[in-house]
């Protein structure tokens, strides 16, 4: 199967991993599976942040990359593609990690979100080099968490600037 073959929805539910690994069906979306991909982490982020308590959030996240990275894999196997499009618990994992770093403004979440999804499509050094050489769960894990750091930093300069010249 190469990388943009539509995945049957019935797949989903032929293993747990299938099911976790496709975002819980959003990676099925036919037209840009990452970006679609993406949007579960919001609610998942916004419930951790609701908890007030950044060890569970930091927990959680850390079970969603380690789970992602077993899904992934047993899902890339199933699949014969490692890094098969529909494969979206990467930017889940990556993204809900970006989120404990963003106060809860839809502004902010918003600015995180296209700020996270470039760096995951343009792939600046290293994200690309382990993008491409690294063909297991791990390696699908790890370019969107690189992507992850990219948008945090991003995000740190951005509201620095805004509050030194005062603007956003």
């Amino acid at each position: 199967m190469s990388k943009r073959t539509p995945i049957p929805p019935a797949f989903l539910f032929r293993h747990p991993a299938h099911f976790i690994a496709l975002g819980f069906g959003s990676g099925l979306l036919p037209r840009m599976p990452g970006t679609w991909g993406t949007l579960p982490a919001i609610p998942i982020a916004l419930f951790l942040h609701a908890l007030h308590n950044d060890i569970l959030y930091l927990a959680a996240t850390l079970l969603l990359i380690v789970g992602g990275i077993w899904a992934a894999h047993i899902t890339g196997k199933h699949l014969g593609e490692p890094d098969h499009s529909g494969i979206v618990i990467d930017e889940i994992a990556a993204f809900v990690l970006v989120l404990f770093f963003v106060d809860a403004s839809w502004q902010h979440i918003a600015l995180a979100f296209v700020l996270f999804r470039l760096f995951d499509i343009l792939k600046p050094p290293p994200i690309r080099y382990f993008d491409t050489r690294m063909k297991n769960g791990i390696g699908v894990m790890l370019d969107d968490l690189l992507a992850a750091a990219y948008a945090v930093l991003t995000m740190i300069v951005l509201l620095r600037v805004r509050d030194f010249f005062g603007f956003f």
